[in-house]
């Protein structure tokens, strides 16, 4: 049975304490805090903690337990009663003087993945099955020992260090990007790196430029933090360097495998990036979010090699080729900038757990990373070749397939739909058991040409064909 809730009642400048502490476990019950079938300190024991008698603490107990809220089991203890289970779930009263800075007022936390469909092809989820989990339990456990946590005390904002070497070893071999452990910084996915960045280079009102099409979240954050977000369009070789605003002070962008697009930033227009930053003096982050999963041509060279003049950030996430849950990320940062982001990073949260990442730095020492992308390259390029045959054999007069052979998702174009006859699309897809997002929900400027994107990350590759079969119904509905 488990212990006692540790309840906490404040009898400070009161009066009528019986009464006092009725009233505040009678809140907490009813407000969810202490859950039908919690139980409740003892009357010695609460008497103890508040200075009281222990007569005053049982008079609260006999109130509550006549009107029903707890019950009391001789030898056993006094319990909330699961009479009032459906109490937790009543809304809070409405009220109170504070209200979030009006930026709040167009920024929700997404639901897209509440709900789990049937054949899922929504983006940004790797197949979670395939995960070696009895070799992470096992890494993980190993670093869950009083020997292995460093006595308990805080550890580097940068990250552990074993860490910060193996990234640094592996994006060196994987990617060919020049660093060494003191300029990585451990962060807590993607969207910590930017935000630590931003803390770091930008003021208030500063001009971000982003991509559109292009990843949301990180523009709601730079938003959040009092940037002026610039959507800048891509075309067929990435961004757009000539549409980037004046006075821009950052660029985002993913040039390796453009989100949601696909397409790989040309060689020209790389350069072209480069210069601009140089000219204009500013940030480059370059999100290289799923490049190890690369199925055909020439790996595409990061912005990160190519920079002389150290003006590009270097993003990756382990979201992909892991799983996203465990949230790690890194940055690797240019010299003069490593100590402001490692600060940056102690006043938002100090650091990254370290048990987990103790644990990684000896999945990527001992070959378990570099084993499982090999594994899971290969799985995910015979989904990508079934998902890309099946749109070429069978939509060709819906779908017009935008040209990518790099991660974990495929995006096409609807000629001719309207986005009213693409969302009922949608609607009768979902029906169906078969979700899709629409390209236009990473619109950061004006609409996109209405599209699809497919990912086959999370379904089975046994699956795809009865999705897409299901799928071409939905489009001759």
């Amino acid at each position: 049975m488990g212990g006692a809730a540790e309840v906490h009642v404040s009898l400070v400048g009161r009066k009528d304490l019986a009464g006092e502490i009725y009233r505040q476990l009678r809140r907490a019950i009813l407000d969810g805090r202490l859950p039908p079938g919690g139980r409740l300190p003892p009357t010695r024991e609460l008497a103890g903690r508040l200075s009281v008698s222990r007569t005053t603490v049982a008079v609260a107990y006999d109130r509550l337990g006549g009107e029903g809220f707890v019950t009391s089991r001789v030898g056993a203890g006094t319990f909330v009663s699961a009479a009032v289970a459906g109490s937790r779930d009543r809304p809070r009263p409405a009220g109170g003087a504070l209200r979030p800075r009006p930026v709040w007022d167009s920024i929700s936390v997404p639901t897209v993945f509440d709900h789990p469909a049937e054949l899922d092809f929504r983006p940004g989820i790797p197949d979670a099955r395939l995960f070696p989990y009895q070799t992470w339990r096992r890494l993980l456990a190993q670093q869950l020992r009083p020997a292995a946590v460093g006595g308990g005390v805080y550890g580097d904002p940068a990250g552990h260090p074993a860490l910060r070497q193996a990234i640094a070893r592996h994006i060196g071999l994987s990617r060919g990007v020049q660093t060494d452990a003191g300029n990585v910084v451990v962060t807590n996915g993607t969207q910590q790196a930017v935000d630590l960045v931003a803390r770091v280079l930008l003021e208030p009102g500063d001009r971000v430029a982003v991509e559109t099409p292009g990843y949301g979240p990180p523009r709601r954050l730079l938003r959040s933090l009092g940037a002026e977000v610039a959507a800048v369009p891509v075309d067929a070789e990435g961004l757009v360097v000539e549409a980037i605003p004046p006075g821009t002070r950052l660029v985002a962008v993913s040039p390796s495998h453009q989100f949601p697009l696909g397409m790989a930033m040309s060689l020209p227009r790389r350069m072209a990036l480069l210069a601009w930053a140089e000219r204009h003096g500013a940030a480059i982050v370059e999100d290289d979010y799923d490049s190890e999963f690369r199925y055909s041509g020439r790996p595409i060279e990061p912005l990160q090699t190519l920079d002389q003049h150290g003006r590009v950030l270097y993003v990756g996430t382990f979201s992909k080729t892991m799983l996203p849950t465990l949230r790690l990320g890194f940055v690797v940062v240019p010299e003069p900038l490593v100590e402001a982001v490692r600060a940056a990073k102690f006043v938002a949260d100090w650091h990254t757990p370290l048990p987990t990442q103790a644990a990684l730095a000896g999945f990527i020492a001992q070959g378990y990373l570099a084993r499982h992308i090999r594994r899971m390259r290969r799985v995910y390029q015979e989904r990508h070749q079934l998902v890309v045959g099946i749109l070429a054999d069978r939509f060709t007069d819906r779908l017009k397939l935008v040209p990518s052979s790099t991660g974990l998702h495929v995006t096409a174009t609807v000629p001719g739909a309207t986005p009213e006859e693409l969302e009922a699309l949608l609607e009768r897809a979902l029906a169906a058991g078969v979700a899709v997002l629409p390209l236009s929900t990473w619109d950061a400027g004006p609409p996109s040409q209405p599209g699809l994107v497919l990912s086959y990350g999370a379904i089975p590759t046994a699956r795809i064909e009865e999705g897409l079969r299901r799928l071409r119904r939905c489009f001759d509905a």
